[in-house]
């Protein structure tokens, strides 16, 4: 009997071990030979992809720049790798990958194309003071080149329903019949994120878990930390996530070492550990406007059983039910942070009840066993 092959490819080896484990287990338990390929790795990701029981395959593609002919050099090398493994499935998650290693499937004749969009990234981030121009090019090349690539995808797969109306309506992008799907939140194996209740004893306390980028909202959140600091001395606040000092919106070294020195937020760094961290926090905030497509932290945060304050913004606004399980508030709205901070400090009865919701929704929508069935639906691998 041939055994069918699915090649995935993503571009970093860590996310894609961290965010497609189970869906590679579970492709491998329903007998498909699973091919990674990754354009960004070390050997410790590349081994714990390859202990899956996955193939794992290197490849050059550049997530930032733009440079036309390296990678039109990736894509024959991707359709070379495709058509050496005789692959019946190719599956690309992020931009790059989608573009990229789609049109190599094509060229390699291969039977099932699948894309994934999750988010529509910086591109289609709107900053406060506009975007760059750089962005401005990068978005109008991105659109030229989906305008080439989705028209022979068999399935478009979006994580909300903004993002196919704001890419694919707003710039009448062709594609197939019945291609495009809503996934939803891509999901998470839920016994690594344990509900525990908040300790009532303890200080109420806040806890940011993203890149220290201005997209995902952590200038806001040190101005409201400021702020409610001022009025609740005991209170306490939490970053957790590297700087990015290659984004021209990132947090620099300097300004995070001037903020710990002030007392004001406790800092442990990038930490292999999230889930403690969450544990020993009261309230998860992220004030993100980033084109998410479903914040992974969230779900991590209401798995957890942690209330959450988030932007009404495409992504964030799937994660919550504005006064149940956390509130949403305007994206750049420093007073609105503040006031809903406020409100769990004065009502701290209120962390645990709205927690508990949240950990309903993580168990309704965010379970991996339940995402991967579904997502197996779309791509129509039997399960």
């Amino acid at each position: 009997m041939k055994v069918k092959k699915i090649i995935i490819i993503g571009n970093t080896a860590s996310s894609l071990y961290l965010f497609r484990k189970d869906f590679i287990i579970s492709c491998i338990n329903e007998r498909y030979k699973v091919i990674c390929l990754v354009s960004e790795y070390d050997d410790e990701w590349i081994n714990k992809i390859k202990s899956l029981g996955a193939d794992t395959v290197t490849y050059e593609l550049s997530r930032g720049e733009l440079s036309p002919l390296k990678d039109i050099k990736s894509l024959f090398y991707i359709k070379y790798i495709i058509k050496k493994y005789k692959a019946d499935i190719v599956f690309s998650f992020f931009s790059k990958p989608v573009i990229y290693g789609s049109l190599a499937a094509k060229l390699a004749k291969t039977p099932k194309i699948v894309g994934m969009i999750e988010g529509l990234g910086s591109p289609f981030t709107e900053h406060p003071n506009g975007q760059n121009f750089k962005m401005k090019l990068v978005r109008f090349f991105q659109i030229l080149l989906y305008r080439v690539v989705f028209p022979f995808l068999d399935k478009i797969i979006f994580l909300n329903k903004d993002d196919p109306i704001d890419l694919i309506d707003n710039n009448n992008i062709y594609h197939k019949q019945n291609a495009v799907e809503i996934l939803g939140p891509i999901g998470l194996s839920l016994s690594d994120y344990p509900y525990k209740l908040w300790d009532e004893s303890q200080k109420v306390s806040f806890i940011f878990v993203a890149r220290l980028l201005a997209e995902k909202g952590i200038y806001e959140y040190l101005e409201a930390a400021k702020i409610v600091k001022l009025k609740y001395p005991n209170v306490e606040f939490k970053i957790i996530g590297g700087l990015d000092t290659e984004n021209p919106y990132g947090l620099s070294k300097e300004k995070l070492d001037k903020v710990i020195a002030t007392g004001i937020i406790e800092y442990p760094g990038f930490v292999n550990n999230v889930t403690a961290h969450l544990a020993q926090s009261a309230v998860f905030v992220l004030p993100s406007y980033y084109r998410e497509g479903v914040p992974r932290s969230t779900q991590e945060a209401m798995a957890t059983g942690r209330p959450i304050i988030t932007t009404d913004v495409p992504g964030c606004r799937d994660t919550v039910l504005d006064g149940v399980n956390g509130f949403l508030i305007p994206k750049w709205d420093v007073n609105a942070l503040v006031d809903k901070m406020c409100f769990f400090i004065e009502n701290p009865e209120k962390i645990n009840i709205m927690g508990k919701e949240s950990y309903k929704i993580a168990c309704a929508q965010f379970d991996a066993d339940k995402v991967n069935k579904k997502l197996f639906k779309i791509i129509g691998i039997n399960h």
